[in-house]
């Protein structure tokens, strides 16, 4: 058996409660890191963290001083913090034209300034411990513009796209990487649910080469080697999981 990948990082992943978030928690656990669950669903970021032996933290991304509670205790148990993990979105589904000033501002909330601030306070903690790496889920719309997905949704994803970029840049000095990734459609229980419609499901199925939705553990293989020392000379990338969806 070969050795785990992750051994001896300390983790943090946000929106870790359920989905794609408790998936890469799931695997990173599985190669060997320290995981901490990170979300504002308490009851099930708990029960989370608790079937894999990670450990739970309350978070509000778009809270600094939500932030800085976290980072304090990870360090205080844990003493270093290797990876974080910036998994954490909404999208609120209206075109342009339907979009209220006030979803807009939630959606720019969670979708950047919450990624925003977590690397503004991971930087140093990162530095103190001679690197680390930072993990930004973005999406396809970070990379195209998307005809089933509406504009502020990609918005928040293309400026997420380009944060990492920019951090990659001038971090890298420090021996910290920031990559991006971008799935396509991914199969969780709320896409399940918005694709009932069998027109709807063949419609998404249509747009990807490979024919399928990606799956959870898709993208959370992707992160695990984007984590891992494998991927040490990997910086600023913006990878697609979205079986060959944006090479068209």
């Amino acid at each position: 058996m070969s050795a785990m990948r992750l051994s001896g990082k300390t983790t943090l992943i946000t929106g870790g409660a359920g989905g794609i978030g408790a998936e890469i928690a799931r695997r990173f656990r599985e190669e060997g890191a320290t995981v901490f669950v990170a979300d504002t669903n308490c009851v099930e970021g708990a029960k989370t963290a608790a079937s894999m032996g990670a450990v739970f933290l309350e978070l509000d991304i778009t809270s600094e001083d939500s932030w800085k509670a976290a980072l304090s205790t990870v360090l205080e148990q844990t003493g270093h913090l290797d990876v974080l993990v910036n998994n954490a979105g909404i999208n609120i589904r209206k075109n342009i034209e339907e979009m209220d000033v006030e979803s807009f501002d939630t959606m720019l909330a969670v979708n950047v300034k919450g990624p925003f601030l977590g690397i503004k306070h991971v930087l140093p903690i990162m530095r103190a411990g001679g690197g680390g790496t930072i993990l930004n889920m973005s999406s396809i719309c970070g990379l195209v513009g998307h005809g089933y997905t509406n504009e502020t949704y990609t918005t928040t994803k293309g400026a997420l796209t380009m944060l990492t970029k920019s951090v990659a840049v001038r971090y890298a000095k420090d021996n910290i990487r920031c990559n991006s990734v971008h799935p396509s459609t991914v199969e969780t229980a709320l896409v399940q649910a918005m694709l009932k419609d069998p027109e709807r499901r063949a419609e998404r199925l249509g747009e990807v080469p490979l024919g399928r939705l990606a799956s959870t553990t898709d993208v959370a293989n992707a992160l695990v080697y984007l984590a891992s020392d494998e991927a040490s000379f990997i910086n600023g990338a913006a990878i697609p999981i979205d079986g060959g969806l944006t090479a068209g």
